[in-house]
């Protein structure tokens, strides 16, 4: 892996630092012992993991750091994916006061700092990292409060741009690449690189929308978690506030609704080979490290890295479209995939992180691919894999439907 300099890293480490710090912000101190999802920990965990998942990390592969607080470093190191029905029972009670934690963070911050230099930038990469996907989860979660208990902060508007077309775009057979270079950092699913052969397929050139999936709900089907009755009609439970329904944003879904919703229309949904073969092949037959091609991520190419906190029509961003024309596959929303979640060929797990990925190869998770508008621009390497079990609502996730 490249060697990155101290500053740099700091810098990075800094700014993933900033973006949680803002999520919390969000919160007055009382809120944060609430658990807005039954299936996940009060937000007070994620306040103390955050510092003490880094301060773990670092110290048990640094010659000379000890313990610090033992209590804490157990208490805020592991987070939790419950089985359906088997939920935690916890109560605020049982968690340290704001005040420990804020304390416990703010040294574990500064004796981070000062190793960070001698550090290995894998380490440090991690901590970034996993920084960054928390800030992510930590926004889902957000997103299920109650209004009058976040800080409401303004989103960008986007005008309509016409209602977008329900066409299917032709995919022909070819190689798909999948995986991280052995010298480049990723997670431990990342790797081994490897290429497929695809078969020829066709896909629809946008996410499945509200509007295309309001049809189904007036045909029986249950709505998704991210709508409200409102009357005769649905409205759209926005981070700060309920909308109007926004029919032509793309519908965020279980991958067990995407898959009622598939069957329903006929289609499927896409496999991780597939969606590769559409984000990244060339009808020339190379491969691109964005859909869009070699330049770096940015607004115009999608709804990502924090830039809003709501999705925008799923036609609204043309310059992010693949070579094939296929649209927002990267941003506004991660993909859901039939593909089940399991290790490539070579798998190793990462010895400082023995769990990461190796606990959820159970066929009881799906892989899903892209990225949400909560998701943060290194993330958007085409190596990254995400999962989720397919009945768990919260996430930031669509689907598009396949024809084979």
């Amino acid at each position: 892996m490249p060697t990155i300099s101290p500053p740099a890293l700091q810098q990075e480490l800094d700014s993933a630092r900033k973006q949680t710090d803002q999520l919390f912000n969000l919160l007055d101190p009382p809120f944060l012992y609430e658990r807005p999802v039954a299936e996940r920990h009060r937000l007070i965990f994620y306040l103390g993991h955050l510092e003490t998942f880094d301060w773990n990390l670092i110290r048990r592969n640094t010659p000379g750091l000890g313990s610090f607080r033992q209590e804490f470093e157990k208490l805020f190191e592991a987070g939790i994916d419950p089985e359906p029905g088997q939920l935690p029972s916890d109560q605020p009670s049982d968690w340290p006061t704001l005040d420990e934690v804020r304390s416990y963070n703010a040294e574990l911050r500064r004796r981070i700092d000062e190793v960070l230099p001698c550090i290995s930038d894998v380490y440090v990469n991690i901590a970034i990292e996993h920084r960054f996907m928390h800030a992510e989860t930590l926004a889902y979660l957000f997103h299920n409060l109650p209004y009058n208990q976040k800080r409401r902060v303004s989103d960008n508007t986007v005008d309509p741009v016409g209602e977008p077309t329900r066409e299917f775009i032709h995919i022909p057979s070819g190689v798909a690449t999948l995986g991280q270079d052995p010298d480049r950092f990723g997670w431990d699913n990342e790797f081994a690189k490897h290429a497929v052969q695809v078969p020829a397929f066709s896909v629809s050139k946008y996410k499945v929308t509200n509007r295309d999936y309001l049809g189904f709900v007036y045909a029986g089907a249950r709505p998704p978690h991210f709508w409200a009755k409102d009357g005769e009609g649905w409205s759209y439970r926005g981070m700060f506030g309920l909308t109007p329904l926004p029919l032509d944003c793309p519908v965020y879904a279980t991958q067990e609704e995407a898959s009622a919703y598939a069957a329903w229309a006929g289609k499927k949904l896409l496999t991780e080979e597939q969606f590769h073969r559409a984000a990244y092949g060339t009808p020339q037959g190379g491969e691109r490290p964005y859909p869009w091609g070699d330049a770096a991520p940015s607004p115009i190419h999608g709804n990502f890295d924090f830039h809003r906190w709501d999705p925008v029509p799923v036609n609204a961003t043309p310059a992010g479209d693949s070579a094939f024309g296929v649209s927002q596959l990267v941003g506004n929303g991660w993909e859901w995939t039939r593909t089940p979640f399991a290790p490539f060929e070579g798998f190793q797990p990462f010895a400082w992180y023995p769990n990461y990925s190796a606990n959820f190869f159970d066929n009881a998770h799906f892989v899903i691919k892209g990225a949400s508008a909560r998701t943060a621009a290194c993330f958007l390497r085409r190596s990254f894999r995400n999962w989720f079990r397919p009945n768990y609502p919260y996430v930031y996730a669509g689907f598009r439907l396949v024809e084979d």
